[in-house]
């Protein structure tokens, strides 16, 4: 028998108030067989949303940890906690507590959707921490070195609205309106322990996770994501994504470290630049996706290549200066979207660009020593703006009664 059957033999007599309630998810319909398949399981050794198959709609959040008392931003952890295991199944969220006036936990748009692949992934900001000198939960004893705030780069204009956070919160989704339900929910479950700080929508992956997806393009007309860690590679993900013992703190094994980028390209800028002039520049053919000098896509980069005495790929080219070749071996794993927000009025261009988005085992080691080359000499650098950032350490995922970054305050 049928949920919906049971629901519906109840009403007929006159016994279902307060049935639906005790079955489960109240209005919920009956997942079809092809809503199921699009479950992204929620417990597990690494939280979902990293070395997942990356969707195409994204909502990203950030929060001010305004309570004092390290009780209710652990009950808070673990209100998120059984909020992402059931929206990630499609289960509308219902609190351990309902509220005294009558109101509930779900607001309830997106009843019938289905769970859309929904993936949650949170993270920790430095300013979580504190310092010695002004402590913040006693978690300034649990400090990371990797989580030192970013330094600054050259060319960046970062604004502090767009910036930096105590906690994050990554909502990945088939469905946008999926993602910011989730988004939705975990800030009504912050009131009173964190506030908003602020949020990035994203559409369109520029990046692929894993080898079952095509490499997308990018809001430059160019495919991005070519030469990416492959979730499927445990090898490269253990050397250059996960956390490993010995690293750090036993509490953030089987984690690792988002750094995030609000990136905005300059458009006007970058459509009056001639096709050589912006291939020159990325260091590989518009259309193919080929590294310049080669015919397809997945072809090996030569770095050396020259023609009449010229290098074919030039020095000041994105996929050059990014190689790992050039830095020391050195590689992160990208899951970026691309992003478009209103026009300021009168400005004549369009305010649009990538949300990029990276997870790495030491970001100081990793990302910094990778984006100072970047911004110091990358042809792609004079079309772009770097507007916000942030860095966030993700612990490992959740088992069936925990709670996310439950070993921070063991």
């Amino acid at each position: 028998m049928t949920r919906r059957g049971v629901i519906a033999g109840a009403a007929l007599l006159g016994v279902g108030a307060g049935l639906d309630r005790l079955l489960g998810n109240r209005g919920v319909p009956d997942e079809s067989d092809e809503v199921a398949q699009t479950v992204v399981p929620f417990y597990g050794e690494h939280q979902a949303g990293i070395a997942t198959s990356q969707p195409e709609y994204l909502v990203f959040a950030t929060f001010d940890v305004t309570s004092r008392a390290s009780e209710e931003l652990r009950a808070l952890l673990q209100e998120w906690t059984a909020a992402a295991a059931a929206l990630t199944q499609g289960n509308r969220y219902r609190p351990s507590h309902e509220g005294l006036d009558g109101s509930v936990g779900d607001p309830g748009e997106t009843i019938g959707t289905g769970p859309a692949s929904l993936t949650i992934t949170v993270g920790f900001g430095p300013s979580l921490f504190g310092s010695a000198a002004r402590p913040r939960f006693g978690f300034h004893l649990r400090r990371l070195d990797a989580l030192s705030p970013l330094p600054g780069f050259v060319g960046e204009s970062l604004e502090t609205d767009r910036s930096d956070g105590g906690l994050c919160v990554q909502a990945c989704a088939t469905d946008p309106q999926v993602a910011f339900h989730a988004i939705h929910v975990f800030t009504r479950i912050a009131a009173g322990t964190a506030v908003l700080r602020w949020s990035q929508q994203g559409f369109g992956r520029t990046s692929n996770t894993t080898r079952d997806q095509q490499t997308p393009r990018n809001l430059m007309g160019f495919k991005d994501g070519t030469n990416n860690v492959r979730a499927e590679d445990e090898d490269e993900m253990d050397e250059h994504v996960w956390v490993q013992p010995g690293d750090g703190p036993a509490w953030m094994e089987g984690g690792t470290y988002m750094v995030v980028r609000r990136i905005q390209m300059l458009l006007d800028v970058w459509d009056a630049t001639s096709l050589e002039g912006q291939e020159r520049a990325v260091g590989r053919e518009k259309v193919s996706g080929a590294p310049l000098g080669q015919e397809d896509e997945f072809d090996h980069v030569d770095l050396e290549a020259k023609e009449n005495r010229e290098l074919v790929i030039p020095a000041d080219a994105h996929i050059r200066l990014a190689s790992p070749d050039l830095n020391g071996g050195r590689r992160i794993l990208r899951r970026g979207f691309s992003y478009t927000e209103p026009s300021l009025a009168g400005s004549g261009q369009l305010d649009a660009g990538l949300f990029f988005i990276s997870f790495q085992r030491d970001p100081q080691r990793q990302f910094v020593p990778i984006q100072r080359r970047l911004a110091a000499n990358d042809a792609l650098s004079r079309h772009l703006l770097h507007t916000g950032s942030g860095v966030f350490a993700c612990p490992p995922g959740v088992q069936p009664g925990g709670f996310i970054g439950e070993g921070l305050f063991a």
